[in-house]
């Protein structure tokens, strides 16, 4: 498909757009404005949407636009834009909401980049707030982004000032052996994510994250926080994704979905250790036993949804990762000594798991006095909470 073609098709009164639209993070599902979007651009053609992103899952479950807004896969913003490339649509658009039009305009540039060349990509950023904008980082597409920035009253950004503004702001700069990663749009007493990671919080609003031969070693204009970056391991700070602030500031109402009837007279158990894993593939366990403060937060959160309760090890080194988290009846929250749970949860993977991350069980409270042992022979200093 080249850009032309869309050009072309747009002309065709009697022949639809194929429109692709990637939806991106939870605020603009909350917002309202991902289905305003959805059905506004339907009035011009065929509209398919799909999720890019992890937490703006849970936000379309809320929302009730599971049966409009694919979210079956889990994939990154560029891998959901270039398989509609693959499929051929005529444009894409790339929806946001970020916390500010300078982390979202950042955040579009660094889609775009990632896109094949020749991508037809409009990005429509923060709609409703004042600094809200619409950005045709293909500019064969000025004359419809200019239609559709209209209808939402959206002012339109030209994508080369943008470029000079992310270049003045945040960079990525090598000195021997370190690299230094300035970012953009921060406010103090932020979490800094790395690859979805608390590695620090930000003190100021000039914030850069420093790292020798791929490990994180120093945060200027932040606080490190050394048990993330040991989680993190080592990275390609250039490639990273980072995010700043919470990965969902909306309060909700959870959507809180049916069960499903299970038979089986055995019940599946999982173990999760890493917040950036995919929890979702968790959603049909009769319980899962997470490791870590912030792990455990947000794994709550998205399996109350599913009726899912947790075992959740924590050592209180918890950062507020989401505005409000819930939690299912029958969780066990167990409180451990500052930098224990990691330790704790390999012998609950090797000595209750054998060293895989799911088991069968025949029963949930013989299972939870097991695991509870193995924490008594490890340490007697902990506390439960039952939920």
């Amino acid at each position: 498909m080249t850009k032309n073609n869309c050009t072309k098709r747009s002309m065709l009164k009697d022949k639809p757009l194929l429109i692709g639209l990637v939806v991106h993070g939870p605020e603009i599902v909350d917002s309202g404005y991902a289905a305003k979007i959805i059905e506004i651009l339907q009035n011009y053609g065929e509209v398919k949407a799909r999720l890019g992103g992890t937490m703006g899952r849970t936000a379309v479950l809320d929302a009730q636009l599971e049966s409009i807004i694919d979210i079956s896969q889990k994939l990154l913003p560029s891998q959901s834009i270039n398989k509609f490339v693959e499929e051929g649509l005529d444009i894409i658009f790339l929806i946001n909401y970020g916390k500010s039009s300078l982390t979202g305009h950042t955040f579009g540039f660094k889609v775009w980049n990632n896109c094949p060349v020749n991508t037809p990509l409009i990005q429509i950023e923060r709609p409703g707030e004042d600094d809200g904008s619409l950005v045709a980082w293909s500019s064969d597409l000025e004359k419809f982004a200019v239609i559709i920035a209209k209808e939402l009253n959206l002012e339109m950004i030209n994508p080369k000032a943008i470029v000079t503004e992310i270049n003045s702001k945040s960079r990525c700069t090598q000195e021997n052996l370190k690299s230094y990663r300035k970012i953009a749009g921060v406010s103090p007493k932020e979490n800094l994510f790395v690859n979805g990671i608390v590695v620090g919080k930000s003190t100021s609003s000039e914030v850069t994250i420093v790292a020798e031969d791929g490990i994180i070693i120093g945060i200027n204009g932040g606080e490190i926080k050394g048990h993330g970056i040991q989680k993190l391991g080592k990275i390609d700070l250039r490639k990273s994704i980072i995010k700043t602030g919470l990965l969902r500031k909306s309060v909700v109402k959870p959507r809180v979905l049916e069960s499903l009837n299970k038979c089986n007279s055995s019940l599946n158990v999982a173990l999760l250790n890493h917040a950036a894993e995919d929890i979702y593939k968790f959603k049909n366990m009769d319980m899962v036993v997470t490791v870590g403060d912030d792990t455990t937060l947000v794994a709550a959160d998205i399996l109350y949804r599913f009726n899912v309760p947790i075992i959740g090890i924590t050592d209180g080194d918890l950062d507020k990762v989401v505005q409000k988290g819930f939690i299912a009846t029958g969780s066990v929250i167990v409180e451990l000594e500052s930098g224990c749970d990691d330790y704790v949860g390999k012998k609950i993977l090797f000595e209750l798991f054998n060293g895989k991350e799911t088991m069968k069980i025949e029963n949930i409270e013989n299972f939870k006095n097991e695991l509870i042992q193995i924490i008594n022979n490890t340490t007697e200093r902990y506390n439960i909470k039952y939920k």
